[in-house]
């Protein structure tokens, strides 16, 4: 637990000062090579923990300092200590002592003091306090303020839920490849190994515990991909057939275009302006069994790549702000800003006109963005359309939503997608 609460702390230290979570995570990893798979695996749920209930915490810890803590390692280390006495399993006592420790052990040694007596205070008043951190919005929700109040301007009936989704942990869902087995079966074969998993759809299957990817029966040779339900709509919904040319345009980490090559006999070029992470396109498609045309290149700028032959398929699964995914990672709450969606609005629009020339007559593009923001989504929807003559927007499949905006659920993360076809 020491080495847990220390690193932790550090990494939550880290995202509070502006670091992306996932640098974050890899400077740790850097810094101590000797850190077990165990080790790491509890040290990346109390950081992920504390960031999904850092509005919570903080109110929690507001009330039990008597003026504002300006030392960052140390507030860190409170914020993990009370996540764990509130969230976790582990005994109290274990948690304060190794807390008071790893103040001794860094630059905040002489707050020592301080996190023993603000921690056993905690554990007196665990109850009221944590009622009165309910008493504010940022408290309850564990979100900054101006992204409660988007929310609940644009899903006045949902925004509570959406909120709450946010700070749960995502489901494990597998994508079936059903060309070489199929739900039922495989459904079958993770009970042999006892673990729990139930499908909806034949399509997909979600495990009740995640577990590794070495523990899924046959992963290695394709059967089963690590996909969210989500995620898993977008070459579904693209209608893919065979003998079609077909362009993902943002593939990494190659997800959607495993699934494109797993529905139909394609002609895939699959793109990615990042050569490390095309490499894990190449793994993704390769461990399937299937093959790619795959091309370094930046979809916004396709003279450098293209060969001027037209796509019958355009998948654009843009960058975007991926508020959809917060509770995969939770530092996007406190990182995005509201003026971001401006400069990713301009990014996509950029995007999509450039990818426009690419698609054949009679041919479809699918836009997608894993944000819940309409800027990214409806309205940039109807920009395009407005500014391209020949672009009809399509109804989707009956398993989206009509308006395209998939919201998060204990099902699925947060999506939006909007399909076009070129008309002559």
């Amino acid at each position: 637990m020491l080495a847990t609460q220390k690193f932790a702390s550090r990494i939550v230290a880290c995202v509070l000062a502006g670091q992306n979570l996932t640098e974050a995570l890899n400077k740790v990893w850097r810094e101590d090579p000797s850190l077990l798979p165990r080790q790491k695996g509890a040290i990346q749920d109390v950081s992920y923990g504390t960031l999904r209930q850092l509005g919570l915490i903080e109110s929690i810890l507001k009330q039990l300092l008597q003026k504002p803590l300006h030392e960052p390692e140390l507030k860190a280390l409170l914020l993990v200590a009370v996540y764990q006495l509130q969230f976790s399993r582990s005994a109290p006592h274990a948690i304060v002592d190794h807390a008071v420790k790893v103040a001794m052990q860094t630059g905040a040694g002489h707050g020592k003091g301080l996190v023993n007596g603000v921690l056993r205070n905690f554990l007196r008043q665990k109850d009221d306090l944590f009622k009165m951190s309910q008493n504010s919005e940022y408290g309850q929700y564990s979100h900054p303020a101006w992204w409660i109040s988007a929310m609940r301007k644009t899903y006045p009936r949902q925004w509570r839920n959406i909120l709450l989704a946010n700070n749960q942990h995502p489901p494990m869902t597998l994508r079936v490849n059903l060309n070489k087995t199929s739900c039922d079966a495989y459904i079958a074969l993770l009970a042999l190994d006892e673990i729990a998993a139930s499908s909806s759809d034949g399509l997909s299957i979600q495990l009740l515990h995640p577990v590794g990817v070495d523990r899924l029966p046959h992963f290695f040779d394709g059967w089963v991909s690590v996909q969210d339900l989500g995620a898993q709509y977008a070459a579904r919904i693209l209608d893919v057939a065979d003998g079609q040319r077909v362009l993902d345009s943002c593939a990494a980490p190659g997800g959607k275009s495993g699934h494109i090559l797993e529905l139909a006999n394609v002609s895939l070029t699959a793109i990615d302006n990042d050569a490390a992470r095309l490499r894990r396109v190449q793994e993704n498609i390769d461990r399937l069994g299937q093959t790619a045309t795959l091309q370094l290149g930046d979809a916004s700028q396709p003279d450098s790549w293209w060969d001027g032959q037209q796509f019958d398929r355009v998948l654009a699964d843009v960058p975007c702000s991926a508020t959809g995914v917060v509770r995969r990672h939770p530092d996007i709450k406190w990182l995005r800003r509201p003026e971001d969606f401006a400069g990713f609005a301009r990014q996509q629009a950029q995007m999509l006109d450039a990818l426009w020339p690419l698609v054949a007559p009679g041919g479809k593009l699918l836009y997608a963005t894993c944000s819940v923001f309409a800027a990214e989504n409806t309205e940039a929807a109807n920009a395009f359309v407005a500014r391209h003559a020949n672009a009809e927007r399509l109804p989707l499949p009956d398993f989206i939503p009509a308006d395209g905006q998939l919201l998060p659920t204990p099902e699925h993360d947060g999506f939006f997608y909007a399909l076009f076809a070129k008309t002559a």
